[in-house]
């Protein structure tokens, strides 16, 4: 990752939580706006470019939600994080749907926070990898010009639809990806994928990868994300 410390702001309208984030993210370094309301974010976005943006989404006046496709609509290049009392699936996958890259429900553990910060801010550089016709990570390789994967330097045999969905992941890195976000992308031309069979192709692609497979983590009732180390 780059040097440059990365630029977070924080929109969350209950001080004590605000101030917790706020806290743990000094202490490791970064550097740290805060906004009570979706309106004092919008002046602090045209004064700072962001790298994240940690989003509650029950807010006074406009809510989260809209400012996250705000910024999904004016295609602004920041990560988001919302971190939110709405614990529903459907409202995390609907916060997924709008373009939130990961979604953390309160309360929550600081440790698992900071995790999940640090992963969304890691997808800068791993992104810009994935821009190149090869990517490799521990002993998997793709070659997304030749369409072939390797794992510790033989080659593995996937289907057209495995291959894609692997691609897509990859290049998602630490994102959560929905089961109808990843139906609508693998689709196309030989490839028909249709409700939980996306469910049976990770399960091959995650038997015929082998321990690599461990990267491809299971969001329950949600999706899946490829996980930038392993646990």
């Amino acid at each position: 990752m780059t040097d440059r410390l990365m630029n977070i702001l924080v929109v969350e309208d209950e001080k004590e939580i605000r101030e917790l984030m706020c806290l743990h993210l000094l202490r490791q370094g970064y550097k740290v706006r805060e906004s009570a309301s979706v309106e004092q974010a919008q002046q602090e976005m045209l004064e700072t470019k962001f790298d994240l943006l940690i989003l509650d989404w029950m807010l006074p006046g406009a809510n989260g939600l809209q400012l996250l496709q705000q910024i999904r609509t004016e295609k602004l290049d920041t990560r988001v994080l919302m971190v939110t009392a709405k614990t529903e699936p459907l409202d995390i996958v609907e916060g997924l749907e709008k373009g939130a890259d990961d979604y953390l429900t309160k309360p929550f553990d600081p440790n698992i926070f900071m995790a999940r910060v640090r992963a969304l801010l890691r997808r800068a550089d791993v992104n810009a990898a994935t821009q190149k016709d090869l990517f490799e990570l521990d002993s998997l390789a793709i070659n997304f010009a030749t369409y072939e994967v390797t794992m510790n330097s033989e080659k593995l045999h996937l289907t057209p639809s495995e291959f894609k969905l692997l691609s897509i992941m990859v290049q998602n890195q630490g994102r959560v990806l929905t089961r109808e976000y990843l139906i609508e992308n693998v689709q196309g031309e030989g490839i028909s994928v249709v409700g939980r069979t996306i469910d049976t192709h990770v399960f091959g692609l995650r038997k015929k990868l082998g321990e690599w497979g461990e990267h491809i983590e299971t969001i329950r009732g949600v999706g899946y994300r490829v996980k930038l180390e392993l646990t």
